[in-house]
């Protein structure tokens, strides 16, 4: 799919038209398409991907289709936005963007983001509490600093 039709593909529920609609390109459909083409490229603007709109996904350097993920989500009109790993198998560089670009979600958007990282130099970079697990279980939580000055947590993650 093209970089368009990824967050398209989040607007679905937000403009409904029939199957019978959809299969005869009826005027609604149409009105409803273009709708979500503007909100789409909306989207796409604030992440700096308008460019890229009719660009297969797949073909997108691994930064920017993290952005793009994250704008296919925010397309669903989320209260929460859970993050599993988003800098798995990313450089610096690009980890320093993701960095940004999650400040920037939380802000424009005022959302609240659950965050499941293990690089902690993102973490300490944009998260405001931490909840440490060790083996499922609840190590520590509190003030970003604090928590991860916590020995038990240096002990757990960095060992003895």
């Amino acid at each position: 799919m093209t970089v368009l039709d990824n967050v398209k593909a989040g607007l679905h529920n937000h403009y409904p038209y029939s199957t019978v609609e959809g299969i005869l390109r009826l005027p609604r459909f149409r009105e409803q398409e273009k709708r979500m083409d503007a909100k789409a490229m909306e989207l796409l603007e604030v992440f700096e991907l308008e460019d890229s709109a009719s660009v297969l996904a797949a073909n997108l350097p691994y930064g920017k289709q993290r952005k793009l993920e994250i704008a296919r989500a925010l397309a669903t009109e989320p209260k929460l936005l859970l993050l599993d790993e988003p800098a798995a198998g990313m450089n610096p560089n690009e980890t320093a963007e993701l960095m940004n670009t999650i400040r920037f979600v939380r802000e424009k958007f005022d959302m609240t983001i659950l965050l499941i990282e293990h690089d902690m130099k993102l973490v300490s970079g944009i998260c405001e509490r931490l909840t440490v697990l060790n083996f499922g279980q609840v190590l520590t939580e509190g003030e970003t600093g604090e928590v991860l000055n916590d020995p038990q947590v240096i002990t757990a993650y960095l060992g003895e």
